[in-house]
């Protein structure tokens, strides 16, 4: 906390140190500073860590059933073979109709049978499309729910004269015969249907037969030629004719795709398949890994590779086996193939399930995995895939809380990605609400994750360099509803703020001040919320008066604070009135002690962001006569104790010193000065030197009044402050100086000086403290120069030792060489001349007047080894 100097009052024949000129110097400018008006500080909003990693954290203002869930199921056939074909955000409802066979109306009516095509080709058409049909039948992939069987079926038909069952051979495909639905049945042609039926039968099994055959022969060669080197002709010469059993090749294929194929992905991709093998899943993922580092020398990564789809398949059905470690092996993997689609999002949760457990963060420390990770952001498009991206980046905003990993997901380029990503968010909520709801949920995971980032020092100039701060704000205003989002915007513009660089470029984005106002206005209990913008404000208005102006001037401002103000006052006193219902539980009283110091911290943010803003003349000078925000700030000094909440106490008392300061016609510190005189005994009488300290700077402006003069010596503060000449502390003797220094223009209050020791304390003060802090240096000159108005006898006035003492160190001291080489040892250059312009403009001249006053009345001259001051 910086040093505290108030206006004081210096009554002297001639004014001592004063300039003439009307625009201020360098010297007048640095002693302002600290003579008057003081900035404050405190500390930021403590966050708790929350203890489960979820989409939504346990203090989330969303509804439960209207959030994506952090929990869900994921199996191998949640993926789909093709990921071609876009998600569809609408879900189809199954169908209640289940097909059946047309029952007879009567037992004399026949079954329709379908007449035969004229046409062959098409003829051709519908007979292999039968072959592929009992193919699946045969597999036991075509069974509706309910399924006349076949020998009623059968029946049926030997009850017509035209059909003739009996023929049927049963030397045929007994499996196959067997399956047949009544889908099946319906298609048999009845050209000549009593000879036909059983030959179509047969021709049928015949083609079910003879396809398992060429698809069992096809997987044997494949197993030969990726076993056999020397096959590579044979590989050509069936490429350049066709399969030799028939089989179709890939569209596009090259042989040497196909050679590369056989000989190198096929055979991994046979380590993959059987998952009842017993392989261990350190061997699955260093498979896995082959694989990967085998497509990639192949150039068969992304979209690639011809036969990709296989691939696919094969990795999803390793899903099932549930390690998280295989997991992030096939994610990699599955990643790196580009999905898209319902893959893409099932891809997002896997890796979303799996970062769920903080002790898997390990699994993700690999360079590769990251890079694959943050790879989605250059292939996949957050608009169309928000389900898959608020998935992914859950998974990153959970990486992010190992500082490992957010370290080197920083080197990697995140916060790029994410402002890159929050800009095309904003731009198309700026132009159509479409994406509006489900982007709120991304926001959430995409602003957390910037919020851990913010943690990092070397992270700011990758914000300040990305304009991420003005994206933040169009956030913040477009989701000024959303509490989740406008609370981690808040966390990190409050971490931000903390630095100058930082902290100023926040401030010259001007819209910005009547966005965190209207936040203040619309989420007035919102707690968490509100603690962290006041905060942000007061570190724009610490340091930078152009703030103090663009906040003070924004419609209804003052009004806004003063608001809060009231409604946390209120809070904080219905807290501590509230007594528990059982006073032996002492959950219940700690509970309340942490409300109450929550509500506290609200109020300490807000009384900082009065006392800044009044630092600037035209804004201070309002807030002085605003009765309001001074009854407001007495309310909190009769309320509440030192002991129990010190640096609230504090801060009202410093925002009184900071108003306290404008000598206004309407003041509202002057009207209720003996009432604040009053209330600033609780804080010299306690036990805390800081306090004591903010209680003795508001007397040393307050007592520039008679009335506080009188009051002072009444209750005996003068010889309080006489003591704390004796703290040895250079802020707490600037302080007690400038009350004594008022005090002194009283000349009835003069001898308080001498009777209480204090004329020997000053004297120690300016020997201990003069070289290195001229500006204290000066107050004990001007205490003197007060004190010594009517002086007849320099002795009799500061006694005689030390009267000798004060003429050495004044010598000493108005001695440049001297003076300057003692107080700046080891200093900068700007510290230097910080130093020299003090000594110059402020000690030199009161320095000056006080040592000729003094030889001009000292009765030894004589003894003097430097001859007097001429004017």
């Amino acid at each position: 906390m910086q040093s505290s100097r108030t206006k004081r009052t210096v009554k002297a024949p001639t004014l001592v140190g004063g300039s003439t000129s009307q625009q201020k110097t360098s010297a007048e400018i640095i002693s302002e500073a600290r003579s008057s008006l003081r900035i404050l500080k405190t500390q930021r909003p403590f966050t708790p860590k929350d203890d489960q990693r979820k989409l939504f954290g346990s203090t989330s203002s969303r509804a439960h059933g209207n959030r994506p869930p952090s929990s869900f199921s994921l199996h191998a056939r949640s993926f789909e073979g093709s990921d071609s074909r876009p998600l569809s955000g609408a879900r189809l409802s199954p169908l209640d109709h289940k097909p059946k066979i047309p029952a007879s109306s009567s037992k004399d009516e026949h079954p329709t049978i379908p007449k035969p095509p004229l046409d062959p080709i098409e003829i051709k058409r519908v007979s292999n499309a039968r072959a592929r049909l009992f193919k699946v039948a045969s597999q036991g992939n075509l069974l509706p729910d309910k399924v006349n069987h076949p020998e009623e079926m059968i029946k049926k038909l030997n009850s017509d004269e035209s059909f003739s069952i009996k023929s049927f051979s049963h030397d045929a495909n007994k499996s196959a015969s067997s399956q047949l639905n009544t889908n099946m049945l319906a298609t048999w042609n009845t050209k000549s249907e009593e000879e036909m039926l059983p030959d179509r039968i047969m021709e049928q099994t015949s083609s079910v037969s003879t396809q398992n055959s060429l698809e069992s022969e096809e997987a044997k060669q494949d197993v030969r030629l990726s076993n056999d080197p020397g096959s590579t002709e044979d590989v050509k010469q069936q490429n350049r004719s066709g399969s030799s059993n028939g089989s179709k090749l890939h569209e596009g294929e090259s042989e040497e795709e196909i050679l590369y194929w056989n000989m190198k992905i096929q055979p991994i991709l046979d380590e993959l398949k059987p998952l009842n093998s017993g392989n261990s899943v350190e061997h699955l993922c260093k498979t896995c890994y082959r694989l990967h580092h085998t497509l990639q020398e192949g150039n068969m990564l992304g979209k690639m590779c011809k036969r990709r789809a296989v691939l696919l398949k094969t990795l999803y059905k390793l899903v099932d086996v549930g390690s998280d470690q295989l997991s992030v092996q096939l994610a990699k993997l599955i990643l790196v193939l580009k999905v898209s689609g319902k893959n893409l999002l099932n891809v997002c949760k896997l890796m979303f399930k799996v970062s769920r457990t903080e002790n898997n963060d390990s699994l993700f420390q690999n360079d590769e995995i990251l890079d694959c990770l943050l790879e989605v952001f250059s292939f996949a498009d957050p608009l169309s895939n928000i389900d898959a991206f608020l998935y992914f980046m859950g998974t990153i905003k959970f990486l992010t809380g190992n500082v490992l990993l957010l370290k080197d997901l920083l080197n990697k380029g995140l916060v790029e990605s994410l402002v890159q990503l929050m800009k095309e968010i904003n731009d198309a909520n700026r132009t159509s609400d479409t994406y509006f709801c489900g982007s709120g949920h991304l926001l959430v995971q995409v602003t957390a994750t910037l919020r851990n980032l913010a943690d990092l020092p070397q992270s700011r100039s990758r914000f300040l360099r990305t304009g991420a701060l003005l994206e933040l704000c169009v956030i913040m205003e477009q989701h000024i509803n959303d509490k989740d989002i406008c609370l981690n915007v808040a966390r990190i513009f409050s971490k931000l703020s903390g630095y100058n660089d930082c902290c100023l470029v926040l401030s010259e984005c001007f819209s910005c001040y009547q966005l965190f106002l209207t936040i203040l206005h619309r989420h007035q209990r919102k707690q968490d919320l509100v603690v962290r913008v006041v905060f942000i404000l007061g570190n724009m208005t610490a340091k930078n008066n152009k703030a103090r102006e663009e906040l003070y001037k924004q419609e209804d401002s003052v009004e806004t604070l003063l608001t809060l103000f009231q409604i946390y006052h209120d809070l904080s006193v219905k807290i501590k009135v509230t007594s528990p219902k059982m006073q032996s539980e002492r959950g219940i009283i700690e509970s309340k002690s942490q409300k109450l110091s929550e509500v506290e911290d609200v109020l300490i943010k807000l009384i900082r962001v009065i006392a800044n803003l009044s630092i600037n003349t035209e804004v201070g000078s309002a807030l002085s006569g605003n009765q309001t925000c001074m009854e407001l700030l007495i309310k909190v000094l009769e309320s509440n104790e030192v002991d129990e909440c010190e640096e609230l106490m504090m801060n009202a008392a410093a925002t009184i010193n900071n108003l306290s300061y404008y000598q206004v016609k309407n003041s509202a510190v002057r009207a209720r000065q003996l009432h604040i005189a009053e209330l600033m005994m609780k804080l010299l009488l306690c036990n805390s030197m800081d306090a004591i300290l903010e209680g003795a700077r508001v007397f040393g402006n307050l007592s520039r009044s008679k009335e506080i003069r009188d009051f002072i010596v009444q209750k005996n503060v003068d010889k309080f402050m006489i003591t704390l000449l004796d703290a040895k502390h250079q802020d707490v003797c600037f302080a007690a100086c400038g009350v004594l220094v008022n005090l002194t223009v009283d000349r009835s209050k003069r001898p308080i000086l001498k009777q209480d020791g204090g004329i020997k304390k000053l004297i120690d003060c300016f020997r201990d403290f003069g070289p290195t802090d001229w500006q204290l240096a000066s107050l004990v000159c001007k205490t003197f120069w007060n004190y010594s108005e009517k002086i007849t006898n320099a002795v009799l006035c500061f006694g005689e030792e030390e009267t000798g003492e004060l003429l050495e160190l004044l010598s000493t001291y108005l001695d440049e060489e001297i003076a300057l080489d003692v107080g700046t040892n080891g200093s900068d250059e700007q510290l230097i001349e910080h130093h020299k312009v003090c000594w110059e403009s402020e000690f030199v001249p009161v320095a000056q007047q006080l040592l000729h006053r003094i030889q001009c009345h000292y009765s030894h001259l004589e003894a003097l080894p430097y001859p007097l001051l001429q004017n």
